[in-house]
């Protein structure tokens, strides 16, 4: 099932829901942060795809390796090509980093606990900050990885985003929201059209997710895929 969104409709919805915090007795704050990833995030890139694929039940399929990621994620600048959105949380407010290319969007959340996270290890960021040292509680949480697209009805650009995770510990709590808005946002500043991703059809939750936000689920569609031998096939084919 293909998704589509208006892109000033995300941004919009995204903006009314943002609001200062009052913390209330029993409420955590939680700092969170999405920026542009790195060449030095290709590890937590990596295990966050393979959570996609067990949650999606297709570990048969995956066969990427952190090397095939850095060489193919990072040959363009970001929002021509393959982008990819980190998203960090931590107990702590965030230091500065160096990102010329994207102003990282950080927002204070509250919730009522903060779970316990048995990857903060694994998931822990190597982002240097603008002192040139690491954030010791900065933690990996999500991602959301995507590329242009092309609109040819409207003769105009837009958004395909291909993964879309937020770590088990940290859902329910409006961190899948953040990073799909962050896309739609990108996507109004750059003046693209729309905004469009593919949903499993027993995803129920995420469906109910994707309405809430606006995004239109387009049921008549269907994905075709060449991949494997039926596209290898074609290296030698004459057609």
């Amino acid at each position: 099932m293909a998704s589509t969104i208006s892109p000033a409709a995300a941004a919009a919805a995204a903006l009314a829901s943002i609001a200062t915090p009052t913390t209330l007795v029993g409420q955590h704050q939680l700092y969170t942060r999405i920026r542009l990833a790195t060449p030095a995030d290709v590890p937590h890139i990596h295990k966050l795809i393979y959570q996609m694929a067990v949650f999606q039940n297709e570990t048969h399929l995956f066969t990427a390796t952190e090397s095939s990621l850095a060489t193919t994620l990072f040959n363009s600048p970001p929002f021509q090509s393959f982008t990819v959105f980190i998203l960090e949380v931590s107990s702590n407010p965030f230091k500065n980093i160096h990102s010329p290319a994207f102003l990282p969007i950080e927002r204070t959340v509250l919730v009522d606990h903060v779970a316990a996270d048995p990857e903060a290890e694994t998931f822990k960021s190597g982002v240097v900050n603008e002192n040139d040292d690491d954030d010791d509680d900065v933690t990996v949480a999500g991602f959301v990885l995507f590329v242009p697209s092309y609109t040819t009805f409207a003769g105009k650009p837009g958004f395909h985003v291909e993964d879309l995770l937020v770590r088990e510990c940290y859902r329910r709590k409006g961190f899948g929201k953040m990073l799909l808005s962050a896309v739609a946002e990108q996507a109004v500043k750059m003046g693209f059209k729309r905004v469009e991703w593919s949903v499993l059809e027993w995803n129920v939750n995420a469906i109910k997710f994707y309405e809430e936000m606006g995004a239109k689920v387009l049921t008549e569609w269907r994905v075709c895929r060449l991949t494997g031998d039926a596209l290898e096939a074609y290296g030698d084919a004459n057609y």
